[in-house]
């Protein structure tokens, strides 16, 4: 199994910790830093081009989301202990540590969920909401509902060091992300020309 793909943006290049995991199918492009123990499941997309991407220690990013930034001074930081599920969408928004997005929620433009704070699955946080500490939001626009229970808060923390473990093993078996090069990226191809008759 192949690890995941490395590319720059204008000569800048993705600076991943060595103990993070890239999955296969999953490009990490441009201005963008991964922790300790971070991972990136499998189809995911990190595009650091217009602005910048930092990912604190242990957080994960599940299969198939996608992190985007935006121009006016709108990078997406996401901290340590962080969950985010599959097919999530950040884009230009702050996350702080141990917090949850669940599959499928949408978080823009400077946007905030803080530290303890859960993002139900399906959720869409709209651009310059602030999601408080221990605040559960539903929705779509979401809002809060109710506050996060100490058994969630715990969820929090166990899925993130499963999720860490796990990189590991996969790690262990994949080895590091693949640097893009001639071998990994076709170049142009001429046109065929048409055979004679």
């Amino acid at each position: 199994m192949s690890a995941g793909l490395l590319l720059p943006y204008r000569h800048r290049w993705p600076q991943v910790a060595p103990s993070a995991f890239v999955a296969a199918g999953s490009t990490v492009i441009g201005d963008v830093v991964l922790g300790e123990q971070s991972s990136i499941w499998f189809n995911c997309v990190l595009r650091g081009d217009v602005n910048y991407i930092r990912m604190g220690a242990r957080s994960n990013v599940q299969d198939g989301t996608i992190i985007h930034t935006a121009t006016a001074d709108g990078p997406t930081l996401i901290g340590d202990d962080v969950v985010v599920g599959h097919m999530c969408l950040l884009h230009a928004c702050i996350l702080e540590d141990a917090c949850m997005i669940g599959m499928g929620a949408t978080v823009m433009d400077f946007a905030v969920v803080e530290s303890g704070a859960w993002v139900a699955a399906g959720a869409l946080v709209t651009p310059g909401k602030r999601v408080k500490s221990g605040e559960m939001w539903m929705g779509r626009p979401a809002k809060a509902v109710r506050m996060v229970s100490n058994a969630e808060c715990e969820t929090i923390t166990t899925i993130a060091r499963r999720y860490a473990n796990r990189a590991g093993e996969y790690r262990a078996s994949s080895g590091p992300p693949q640097r893009a090069s001639a071998a990994t990226t076709p170049g142009r191809r001429r046109p065929a020309r048409p055979r004679s008759a």
